[in-house]
């Protein structure tokens, strides 16, 4: 890539400093490892760098999952003292999860950007429509479901998060939440799936990302160091205040607040990949 003036970087700054905040205040609230908000922003910032188009989709997602690393581990930990996080129900997934994520890495390493945003535009849609409409479930038990279906699930969604770059609350926490487990349970739980998900994924995409032309400065394959270093360390320190919030406010608030926060997310790609073709 030529050279990058200095007002461009400095928007790319002041863009992932602010995805941080946001991102690691809504991994504590929702157990979504702050990729849903660090992915598009990092798309955004990137496409004004003048990065070639067709990699900025792969460089935001292989850089979101590397920070997700680190947000995840802070947001669990903030979880985990509060009673959040089911240990037995992690051992449970997470085998699975781990292999959905090694597909859906070593896919989203090697297809068009354009597929990654539309799956990301596709899957975050159909969430905040299922968080924002689903009628509130009792408080009973969680329903008992065979190997098998946790096996499908859990490999369903690591590789749905590997290829959106994101910690798994947004495909974990309404999975949980259908499976009757409780949504303060289910936050809590996604946020330790998050480090599953985020390490493999970002080793992945660094990997594939090697030899490529025309990524940004700093990269190590699809993941950039300058971005997932400005954003790592506020993203850590926020996730507590999220963690603060999710235990203070109802289920249903937070159910609505990450359908709609979805949605919008959503409707912006899919506006990206209209103006695109």
């Amino acid at each position: 890539m030529g050279g990058v003036d200095l007002s461009t970087m400095a928007t790319l700054v002041a863009i992932a400093a602010a995805a941080g905040v946001f991102g690691g205040i809504l991994a504590g609230l929702l157990g979504v490892g702050g990729g849903i908000v660090i992915v598009p922003a990092l798309y955004f910032a990137l496409s004004l760098t003048g990065s070639d188009p067709a990699l900025t989709m792969q460089v935001a997602v292989g850089t979101s999952l590397a920070t997700i690393v680190f947000t995840s581990l802070s947001s669990s930990w903030g979880h985990y003292k509060r009673g959040a996080l089911d240990m037995a129900l992690l051992k449970r997934w997470a085998p699975a999860i781990l292999i959905g994520v090694v597909i859906g890495g070593l896919l989203g390493g090697v297809v068009s950007g354009y597929i990654l945003v539309a799956v990301f535009a596709t899957v975050a849609a159909l969430v905040a429509l299922d968080m924002i409409f689903r009628k509130p479930g009792g408080d009973g038990p969680p329903r008992s479901f065979s190997p098998r279906v946790w096996a499908a699930t859990g490999v369903a969604a690591g590789g749905i998060s590997a290829m959106m770059g994101i910690g798994g609350g947004t495909v974990c926490v309404p999975v949980l939440n259908f499976l009757g487990y409780d949504i303060r349970r289910a936050v809590g739980t996604s946020a330790a799936i998050g480090f599953v998900i985020g390490l493999p994924g970002a080793l992945i995409y660094a990997g594939t990302g090697l030899g490529q032309t025309g990524l940004p400065p700093f990269s190590i394959g699809y993941v950039n160091l300058i971005a997932a270093v400005l954003i790592i360390p506020l993203t850590t320190s926020f996730a507590h205040v999220g963690v603060r919030i999710a235990h203070t406010i109802s289920q249903r608030a937070l159910r609505l607040a990450f359908g709609a926060f979805l949605m919008l997310t959503s409707l912006r790609m899919f506006y990206d990949l209209i103006g695109a073709f």
